[in-house]
């Protein structure tokens, strides 16, 4: 991965809290995290404002 985000204090203790109710570590939560989240998401607006279209066989928010 280039880019390595940066969480907030409190992101990164609501991120804790979600890990513990798993029973994973937290790089597994956030994983899950972003695999919940992109299930509720409107793949064709975030399909629409892509800004790298060399993945788009491997994206989630493809659909062709």
């Amino acid at each position: 991965m280039a880019y390595t985000p940066k969480l907030s204090y409190a992101n990164s203790c609501v991120l804790r809290r979600i890990a513990w109710s798993l029973g994973k570590p937290m790089t597994i939560a956030i994983d899950w995290a972003i695999e919940e989240l992109a299930r509720h998401l409107d793949a064709d607006e975030i399909c629409k404002t892509c800004k790298d279209p060399s993945r788009c066989s491997t994206c989630p928010f493809h659909s062709e």
